[in-house]
């Protein structure tokens, strides 16, 4: 079934209307949320119980300290920090949803862009979470909070980072908030509620990532990080990770909601995953060239991320794992009308998403630390901990994702309205 939007039925105007509706609003979200079929039930069963396999592991840590993971005074940022870049990625990516629908004017890809928003909005919470967990006790969280803690703004990135990511949240929420309830009302929204801050969140998301790129090139400690495509990379690959997941999405919607939101959408998607990977490989090709032909204080870190050095080799496998994977993802999605072949379009998509979830978080952060400023070599791999801590802040994000699609696939395919709720009730 397509999901042709629902018909609206006048501009939206602020009366006490809205103020009685939105009870009626919240209560049947909540349903929405909660009430499903079977495969629903279970998928949700699933996802908190690996969920709560990470909060008790987290539980471990708390108590037992961060001599439960395998980060060190070495290597001090490990597995947690490199999900956290990757998803930084994911949250900014949804932006390329908002970009065609509203910039270039795209109506196939209006519907889409809620889509995006509630990526944005779990990819976020997946963001806190894992610096969270990274603190290592959650009172010091205290810090980070302005007018409490000693937030040292504006001169530490860090605290831009803080800014930017829960502006960031907060834009998507209202966004995503405003439009479902409105489609609800069967009221066409106004433009000045919404647009305004559509508009905001496209320089938003590019900010988010380019404050955590600076985030890491602004350490002259970690000579790895100090280039000027660190920002430009990040960009690039966001851009390939947002668009494959929401495809991957896409198709489960088809095939398990029976909901499609027609071809035009994922050939977009599919058009700007293929620029935007030749453009990550391009520039990782650059950043490999000059690391490896003119040499310098970053050699020694790429040497051993590429190719192992003095006899250490933990991260050749992920990287090249990364490498290959990206480069399969690239050919196939090159091959004409791949959209129209769905097994080829799901593996170019897992491949592309796993392969710079890599490069991103294993090959990017780990090898910095690599070797040390004291010239030291000590080796980091993820402790079995650190997996399920990880994996239960995925589970979470995952259930946020599935919650937000819950509730506004049926709004806003029209199967769920106040019109509807009052029939029933009659």
């Amino acid at each position: 079934m397509n999901t042709q939007a629902a018909p609206l039925l006048s501009d939206a105007k602020q009366t006490p209307g809205h103020i009685l509706t939105y009870p009626r609003f919240i209560t049947r979200s909540l349903r929405l949320a909660t009430d499903g079929s079977p495969l629903f039930y279970g998928w949700m069963i699933l996802l908190t119980a690996i969920w709560l396999v990470g909060v008790h592991a987290w539980a471990v840590q708390v108590r037992d300290g961060m001599v439960m993971t395998n980060m060190t005074d070495h290597v001090s940022w490990g597995l947690y920090i490199a999900n956290f870049t990757f998803m930084v990625g994911v949250a900014a990516g949804a932006v390329m949803m908002v970009i065609p629908a509203y910039l270039y004017r795209d109506d196939a890809m209006h519907d889409l862009v809620i889509v995006g928003e509630i990526l944005a909005i779990a990819a976020i919470c997946m963001c806190i979470a894992f610096v969270t967990v990274d603190l290592g006790r959650p009172d010091r969280l205290w810090h980070m909070m302005p007018g409490i803690g000693r937030f040292n703004w504006p001169m530490s990135i860090l605290t831009w980072d803080v800014l930017v990511l829960n502006g960031y949240l907060f834009l998507n929420l209202h966004i995503t908030g405003y439009l479902l309830y409105m489609r609800f009302r069967r009221q066409k929204p106004a433009r000045r509620w919404y647009m305004p801050f559509v508009y905001i969140s496209i320089a938003w998301a590019v900010s988010v990532h380019v404050v955590t790129a600076f985030l890491y090139c602004g350490l002259p400690s970690r000579p790895f990080w100090n280039t000027a495509l660190m920002a430009p990379r990040f960009l690039a690959s966001a851009f390939v990770s947002g668009p494959a997941f929401i495809i991957l999405t896409l198709l489960i919607i088809r095939r398990v909601g029976g909901v499609s939101f027609g071809d035009r959408p994922v050939r977009t998607l599919v058009n700007i995953m293929r620029i935007t990977i030749l453009v990550s490989l391009l520039m990782l090709a650059s950043e490999i060239f000059t690391e490896m032909y003119t040499g310098g204080s970053h050699t020694a870190s790429a040497q051993y991320l590429y190719f192992g050095l003095h006899g250490h080799y933990g991260l050749v496998p992920w990287v090249w794992t990364s490498i290959v994977l990206t480069i399969v993802a690239t050919g196939l999605l090159l091959v004409p009308n791949i959209n129209k072949k769905p097994g080829m379009l799901v593996t170019a998509c897992v491949f592309a998403f796993v392969g710079l979830w890599i490069e991103k978080g294993m090959g990017l952060i780990i090898p910095a630390f690599i070797p040390s400023t004291l010239h030291e070599i000590v080796e980091y791999a993820p402790s079995l901990n650190e997996w399920r801590v990880t994996v239960g802040i995925w589970a979470l994000g995952l259930m946020i994702f599935t919650v937000g699609l819950k509730i506004a696939i049926p709004i806003f395919t029209g199967r769920e309205s106040l019109n509807n709720l009052r029939e029933r009730e009659a």
